[in-house]
């Protein structure tokens, strides 16, 4: 059986709170309105760049178009993209050991743009048969039929497929998907002890490749498989 692992990108295999942080604070400088701490931003990501930048406007307490907001935010970030964002430490490892064990996908709720931008800039896109962006045709994830598509495309099962995620976000895709489920601790997303039970959780980014290897390990006891297809 073909194993598939997919990945969220913010917060999971990058580490891009400066740059979003930066951004979201020179829209509300043009606003003028108080900036936003950037520890404050980072708990607003995961849910696409509209429900950021709606978030971000009232935490700053704007009323003002969210449609122009966004698509001044977009512009900002375009220009701001790399400014700090690089690849948490181990990770770029972690993809070339897992690589060697299972197709790698990316999913995320970043538009597709700046997702395809980044990968790119940062020697990973090769890394992945796919990456689907936050506005593409599919829904934005939790709805989990992007996630079902690369399942299907590669000719893997959702029992067979690993979701690696940072956010609630992920563990609601993976659960509606079926799919196994790994947790990193170290990005954006904080969890409660009960979110967080029964639940493979990676703490460190340097850990990322070892956690994720033993859930194939798992997968390989208990489904099968045959290559990687």
């Amino acid at each position: 059986m073909t194993r598939l692992v997919v990945f969220d990108l913010d917060g999971t295999l990058v580490d891009s709170r400066l740059d979003l942080a930066a951004s979201a604070n020179l829209l509300l400088d043009e606003l003028g309105a108080p900036r936003l701490a950037v520890a404050e931003v980072e708990r607003m990501v995961g849910d696409g760049a509209r429900m950021l930048v709606q978030r971000v406007l009232a935490a700053a307490g704007v009323e003002t178009d969210l449609d122009a907001a966004l698509g001044r935010f977009l512009a900002i970030y375009d220009e701001h993209l790399l400014d700090h964002t690089c690849p948490y430490p181990g990770v770029v490892d972690a993809l070339d050991a897992l690589g060697d064990r299972a197709v790698l996908g990316l999913l995320t709720n970043k538009p597709q743009h700046h997702t395809a931008r980044l990968l790119e800039a940062l020697g990973l896109r090769d890394r992945f048969f796919a990456a689907i962006g936050g506005d593409t045709t599919f829904p934005r994830k939790p709805d989990p039929a992007a996630l079902l598509h690369l399942i299907d495309t590669v000719g893997a099962r959702p029992e067979a497929s690993v979701m690696v995620g940072d956010s609630r976000v992920d563990l609601e895709t993976a659960r509606r998907a079926g799919t196994r489920i790994c947790l990193v601790t170290y990005g954006f997303g904080r969890f409660t002890p009960d979110e967080l039970r029964g639940v493979t959780v990676c703490e460190r980014s340097e850990a990322l490749g070892a956690v994720v290897g033993r859930l194939l390990d798992e997968l390989d006891a208990t489904v099968g498989h045959d290559t990687r297809g």
